[in-house]
């Protein structure tokens, strides 16, 4: 119950900002103290954000490696390689390659290809959510590890190296970006910050989200940053991933 509240808390800070105070208006000194004071939270909240981000996926990292070494071997012995790493879109427009623990099968690529061209409610679902909910490309430990989002593990050594934070707007590719959050005008605000490993679409629905509705929710959180709120989504995340909710 706690942890329902909290995440419902934290769906509803994603449409707050940060509002003055107006008992400050009669008190110039007092007001120019906490403006001070929010102006230098503000410039420090990128520096604490990657400080975070690096202490939290090295840390996890190191204690999850045993986890990491057996889930590297399930993969492998289901043929194929163990990780696979996709061209996104990440801070400043800049493309990088966000790993995976390989869930799919090696020819994923032609299969979607020939399912969409014969299925006309695969191609709708397709291009509603980016997701097919009974995908045929994926194969029996993948669809262990997405259920669990224990595929998306390897995305630590993106935070380590800078690439992606650990909360933060989806990382999507290229044409996703020009199809969908260009023309709602959310391209610039998706590429200000880094990608995170999860966000606020992920702790509201996940894969049951329209694409429209996560760039709406990619956007309030950058446009609303803040620390606690990333703390709340962190939170949220262990939460939902038991729930399974929205994971296929």
């Amino acid at each position: 119950m706690a942890s329902q509240q909290t995440c419902r808390s934290e769906e509803e800070m994603t449409q707050v900002s940060w509002t003055h105070d107006s008992s400050f208006s009669s008190d110039t000194a007092q007001e120019q103290d906490f403006r001070w004071h929010y102006r230098l939270r503000k410039a420090m909240r990128p520096t604490v954000k990657r400080g975070m981000d690096m202490v939290g996926a090295a840390g996890l990292l190191l204690v999850l490696a045993p986890a990491l070494l057996l889930l590297a071997v399930c993969v492998a012995a289901d043929g194929g390689p163990v990780f696979f790493s996709h061209r996104r879109v990440g801070r400043g427009g800049r493309e990088f390659g966000c790993l995976k623990f390989r869930s799919m099968r090696v020819d994923a690529a032609e299969a979607l290809r020939e399912l969409l061209e014969r299925d006309p409610e695969a191609r709708a679902e397709w291009n509603e959510r980016r997701k097919l909910r009974a995908d045929p490309r994926v194969t029996r430990i993948g669809r262990i590890l997405r259920a669990t989002s224990l595929d998306e593990l390897p995305q630590l050594i993106n935070v380590v190296r800078g690439e992606m934070s650990l909360v933060g707007p989806r990382p999507v590719l290229r044409e996703e970006l020009d199809q969908y959050y260009v023309p709602a005008g959310a391209a610039e605000d998706y590429m200000s910050v880094r990608p995170g490993l999860t966000g606020a679409w992920q702790v509201s629905g996940r894969s049951d989200t329209s694409f429209a509705q996560r760039i709406a929710l990619d956007v309030a959180y950058v446009q609303f940053p803040s620390l606690r709120k990333d703390l709340a989504i962190l939170a949220c995340t262990g939460a939902v991933v038991v729930r399974r909710r929205g994971a296929y």
